[in-house]
């Protein structure tokens, strides 16, 4: 008789998801349309797949909470070295089409306008979403306080203002993302 006949027998269980006991957290920093969106995504993909998840809203990405911001969020060439115009491998020309006037109200049209095509709901309506599915949005007590803002200035599903140091100790043994 060899050590493989005598091991026990491993039978996998179906009747537990795979995911069950997982965290997520993503912090969320950035308050460009294009930044939005990537943590908003993984975020209900987590969801889906029955992953806790929690999105911290600290510095510009608290924008993405501002009542007063987050219908309102642009999107921009300057600074962003990932656009390439076509036939153009320099990294000048991006900077002088953002410096034309109109031209961060175009860029920002022409994303909204491809996002919307993929079905994908705008940031207000995407954080009812995901807060309808069992998301956790929390909001950065430093970010709340530099802006002199309260709880009354935040989307509604915010769950709280809280310190970095809360985030950490709720999240504990979470898989964490920064964005």
């Amino acid at each position: 008789m060899t050590a493989t006949d005598t091991a026990p027998t491993i039978v996998p269980s179906f009747d537990s998801p795979a995911s069950e006991g997982r965290k997520l957290a993503i912090i969320c920093s950035k308050g460009s349309l294009d930044m939005a969106y990537p943590g908003l995504i993984l975020a209900n993909a987590a969801l889906g797949e029955g992953v806790e998840t929690h999105l911290f809203f600290t510095f510009w990405g608290f924008d993405m909470i501002n009542k007063a911001t987050m219908c309102d969020l642009k999107f921009s060439f300057v600074g962003n070295t990932a656009m390439h115009p076509p036939g153009h491998s320099g990294m000048g020309i991006h900077h002088m089409l953002g410096a034309l006037p109109g031209a961060t109200t175009a860029a920002t049209a022409m994303l909204k306008k491809q996002i919307a095509e993929q079905d994908v709901p705008e940031v207000p309506e995407f954080l009812d979403l995901l807060a309808a599915s069992g998301a956790h949005l929390w909001a950065c007590r430093m970010s709340a306080d530099m802006n002199h803002l309260t709880e009354d200035d935040l989307h509604e599903d915010v769950e709280g203002i809280i310190s970095a140091s809360d985030f950490i100790e709720l999240t504990e043994g979470a898989q964490l993302l920064f964005i």
